[in-house]
């Protein structure tokens, strides 16, 4: 059966009612991270966390950051705690995994990769929460996403922030916000398998 976690993050809003916890959100981009922001923001005080190994090439990597960085600074009020690029843990991850589907197992792992290390450094630095921006998108199964934050979650010791941010809109929204910041929106996920899909695709 599936749960709306839509209505999971309504429910962990009212139960932090006037307390602005902190959460630590992991971010794979500038456009997806707008309409999760906007969301949030009347109610925690958000850190963005920008660990994306997966992006190749390094120029594309650096072009998707700076951009997240000008969205931060336009909107004012929420942090930004950056990572190193890291590309060698995504390749490690994705070896023996490269002629899988999109949106299958290989991605899981991805999303896994990223979210556990955004709720290890949560942990570390005393955030309350730790969630992604990923539900975002109506590419990803926010079904997945959220399962995979419950488990690491219970393995690292620290709440996950369900979400399914497409709701309400949200993905509409984030492309209206791209359209309003002038933000650089990529035409592939980020690795070089969906950026390949892509290639594909306009064959």
């Amino acid at each position: 059966m599936k749960i709306n976690y839509d209505l999971e993050l309504e429910k962990i809003i009212k139960e932090n009612a006037g307390i602005r916890p902190k959460v630590l959100l992991h971010s794979c981009c500038g456009p997806c991270s707008s309409a999760c922001i906007e969301r949030l923001k009347p109610y925690f005080d958000i850190t963005i966390f920008y660990f994306n190994p997966n992006i190749e090439p390094e120029e594309e990597y650096i072009k998707r950051k700076e951009e997240q960085k000008r969205l931060l600074k336009e909107l004012g009020g929420v942090d930004f705690l950056d990572c190193d690029w890291e590309n060698d843990l995504f390749v490690e991850m994705s070896t023996g995994l490269e002629n899988l589907p999109e949106g299958g197992y290989r991605c899981h792992k991805c999303y896994d990769q990223r979210m556990k290390k955004t709720a290890i450094v949560a942990k570390e630095n005393s955030f309350d929460y730790f969630g992604t921006t990923l539900t975002v998108s109506p590419y990803k199964n926010s079904q997945v996403i959220n399962c995979i934050g419950k488990e690491i979650s219970e393995e690292v010791g620290i709440k996950y922030l369900f979400s399914d941010f497409k709701k309400r809109e949200g993905y509409k929204r984030s492309i209206e916000l791209s359209k309003q910041y002038n933000l650089y929106r990529q035409d592939y996920c980020g690795c070089i398998y969906s950026k390949r899909k892509e290639n594909l695709s306009e064959e």
